[in-house]
This record gives structure tokens, sequence and C-alpha cells, in this order.
């Protein structure tokens, strides 16, 4: 048997490949260096007609393009009025930003268990944590594939609620043909670079709603309203705000690479295929399900270890694969473990039984549109490598 190199053997690649990785090209420089030698480096004329691009591409009214990710999270719970007393339901697999941006309007995050095979939020599973206090929903595409909005929506139109869909995951993904940024009251984007397309940092609310419009874009500017736009220097904060701004040069590098995001797509499906493909039947791996109907915005490549196939926990199998210089990770410990939830709301095991029963399980294995055919081969060799020393 090979030896593994956490044991002195040979790696199987000499550098690492990293889990994702942005993908520049030089008109993506040339875009921002123009936009820097332009009389608005900041809110000017580019931020505007990215605004205009991501609104064209979703099929909404409006786009509102702010700071990073979490931003987004936080204008859209604060476009939609969460305040203290008022409950969301949410999934407890996503990165704590999703949570954080609830609890950040003083609301109170509620955990509907996942569905097991999609890894996506269940519609079951919310009704069963609903109250009287519930006020909107906050489901997460969770590794890029939309979740159930046919069925969430009516779901919530039933009950008066909002839905801010957290598309972080899935931006160029669809759904029942419609795209993601049009199957929610308000959508969330990030464009870190780990993303899809990337500003650097960067994010946006998408909306078809004008009231909801109007709300982000005074959030993201301090709250300030203009009673008279024909007298900019008077103007009024009704409610407090902060400063949420996206640049003009970083919404240039948006603009150039938003016309690329069906190539990237392309390519992120093409290797997902292929390790779907090749990982099939494999006595070591679980694969999520793809749901009918839907495309998947393969953001991550998420599988789940058959961990009594193995005399190795998760993180030895991880260490492994990382000396490998395979650059696997996990996405993501459930938010209601980390402290600050514990300790702040009582969450305690036990709260979501199927979310639980894949978090110790779950690894996400490299895909990004630059990885080569010969990249995504050696993360296979790499994992029967691994597998094969601590098989069972």
């Amino acid at each position: 048997m090979e030896r593994l190199a956490t044991q002195g053997g040979r790696p199987v690649r000499p550098t690492l490949l990293p889990y994702a990785h942005q993908t520049i090209e030089p008109d993506d420089v040339a875009a921002v260096g123009e936009a820097l030698t332009a009389d608005w480096i900041t809110q000017g004329p580019v931020v505007a007609r990215f605004e205009r691009a991501l609104a064209e591409h979703a099929g909404v009214k409006h786009a509102v393009a702010v700071a990073n990710g979490t931003a987004a999270l936080h204008a859209a719970c604060w476009a939609a009025g969460l305040a203290p007393g008022d409950e969301v339901i949410t999934t407890p697999l996503s990165f704590a930003a999703t949570t954080n941006a609830i609890v950040h309007q003083g609301a109170q995050p509620v955990f509907a268990d996942i569905d097991g095979a999609t890894l996506n939020v269940s519609a079951d599973a919310i009704k069963r944590v609903a109250t009287p206090r519930t006020r909107a929903l906050l489901p997460v595409d969770f590794a890029g594939l939309p979740c159930e909005y046919e069925r969430l929506l009516p779901l919530a139109r039933e009950n008066g609620w909002i839905v801010i869909a957290d598309a972080a995951h899935s931006f160029g993904g669809a759904a029942n043909g419609r795209p993601v940024g049009a199957l929610a009251d308000m959508t969330t984007l990030s464009f870190h670079p780990v993303k899809l397309i990337t500003t650097g940092e960067g994010g946006a609310v998408l909306t078809d709603r004008d009231d909801f419009a109007e709300r982000l874009r005074a959030m993201r500017h301090h709250g300030i309203r203009y009673p008279d736009p024909a007298r900019p220097w008077r103007y009024e904060i009704p409610e407090l705000g902060t400063n949420y701004r996206l640049t003009d040069f970083q919404s240039a590098l948006g603009l150039s690479q938003l016309g690329k995001l069906d190539r990237f797509w392309r390519r992120r499906d093409q290797l997902a295929r292929r390790y779907r493909e090749r990982l099939a039947g494999s006595r070591f791996l679980e694969l999520p399900d793809l749901a009918t109907g839907v495309r998947h915005g393969w953001h991550l490549f998420v599988a789940m270890l058959r961990l009594e196939r193995f005399s190795a926990d998760r993180d030895v199998i991880v260490t492994s694969l990382r000396a490998e210089n395979i650059g696997v990770t996990v996405h993501y410990p459930l938010v209601y473990r980390h402290s600050f939830y514990a300790e702040r709301f009582g969450y305690g095991p036990g709260l979501c039984p199927s979310a639980e029963a894949v978090e110790g399980r779950l690894m996400t294995l490299p895909l990004f549109p630059a990885m080569t055919d010969h990249d995504q081969d050696d993360v296979l060799r790499a994992l029967d490598k691994v597998f094969a020393r601590y098989a069972r």
C-alpha cells in the first residue's frame, strides 16, 4: 500500500490545489484600471451599470449593490423591518453570516431541520417550527442548489411571511426555468473571490419590490433620505442605517465578471458532473441528491463520508488529504453549535437531527473554473489513496 504523505510518503501533488480560487483575466484588470482613473471611484456610474446588469440577468426590477455578502444579508433583514420580538426561520447548515444578520436586527433565529438528501432546509420542518411570531424565512441554497421555493413561497404567502433567499452559493443557477434572484421577495448575493463571480469583496440584494429597493438603498447609505432630489445637500435620517457602499472599481470588476458567468458556470458544471460520474457508487462517499428542474450553481462540491467504512474520523481523513496537497475543507459547523448561539439562545444537541447526522461527515472537494481535468484526477487519486489506507 502506498504510504501517505502524513507518514513520510510522496504527496499526490507537489503544490496545493485549493478548494476554490478566483479567475481574473486581463480584461478584468483593464476594466478595474479604467474605473480607477475615472472621476468617480465610489458610488458613481459604474455601480449603477453593475446594478442594472445584475437585475437584467436575474429578470428583476432592482439590484442594490453593497460591500459584501454579509452586508447584503443585513440590509435585506433591515429592509424587511425585522425587529425584536420577531422570529425568522432559517437553516443550521450555513456560514454564520446568515443567522448573524437576523440577530443584528434583534430578531430571534429559529432553526428548521434540513432534508438529509439535498442538504437544503426542509419545507416540512419549517411548518413544524413556525409560530405566531414568525415574520420571515431565510433559506440558504446550500452549495448552489436552489431551495424548494415552489413550496416555500406559497407557505410564506399563506402566513404573511417575507422570504429572503441567501443565494451566495447559487448565483448562476435556476429553478423551473426562473433564474436565481427571481425566486424570492429578496435575494442576497456574495461576490467574494470563491463565489461564481467576484468583485474582491462585494454583494447585492435583488428584488422586484420597489419598497424594498428604496429601503435597501437608504440602509447602505446611513439610512439617508433625500426629500428634495434637486437639493441633495438637504437630507434626513429617519432610520439608522450604515455604510455598506460598493466602489466603482469593484463594480467594474463585477461587470466584467458578470459577462463570464455562464462560461464559469459551464466549467463548474463539467467538473461537478465528472466528480459525480467518478464517485457514483463509491462505498466511501455519499453525494447529495440533485433536484429535478433545477440548475445547480455549483459553488461547492460537497460529499458525505461513510464513516462506518473507515478506521479514522473525518479530521484524520481531511488532514491526510491536505497533506497530499488537496485543499479539501468543511462547510459548515452547524450554526447553533457555535458558543455564541448556544450561550445566547440556549440551543443544544438534538435541535435538528438530520443536520446533526450529516454535519460530521461533510467534506468539500476542490471546484473552480480554472481547474483542469488533471487537477481533478489528482483529487480522485488522493481520495483513493487515503481511503485505501483507512478502509475497514
